[in-house]
């Protein structure tokens, strides 16, 4: 495989592993307050990706890809609530391990991850169309 085309391929692998990483974090989000039902029941529990390299067969190229969505065994943060479903009988709840801080640090970083590669795409994109129009005005 040429290198523009193989430069392509590994920044659409690393635009897919973005997506899928905001949508985890949009998860995380989203359930940041999502307990139990009942009583001393465990509540979310905050969602971890973890990326890997794989070997693309069809172009023979090393891309980047999900090798695994986890989750954070982390403690629980417990809030007094003694008027909530999910309240033991001391009146705690069991809140998500979710850190609103970590999650936008991880959204920023990704949105900044998902720009390079799409910049990525572009300027070999330019780079391709360059090469088509110097071949074209040489014959």
């Amino acid at each position: 495989m040429d290198p523009l085309s193989a430069s392509l391929k590994i920044a659409g692998s690393g635009l897919e592993a973005q997506s899928t990483r905001l949508r985890i974090v949009s998860e995380n989000i989203a359930n940041a307050r999502s307990t139990g039902d009942t009583p001393g029941a465990d509540p979310y529990r905050r969602k971890l990706i973890t990326f890997g390299e794989q070997l693309d067969k069809t172009s023979g190229v090393d891309v980047v890809g999900v090798k695994k969505i986890g989750v954070d065994k982390g403690k629980f943060v417990e809030e007094y609530d003694p008027d909530h479903p999910a309240a033991d009988a001391k009146g705690m709840v069991k809140m998500p391990n979710v850190n609103m801080l970590i999650e936008m640090a991880d959204m920023r970083e990704a949105n900044r991850s998902y720009d390079a590669n799409l910049q990525t795409i572009k300027q070999t994109r330019e780079l391709i169309a360059s090469t088509i129009d110097l071949l074209k005005a040489g014959q």
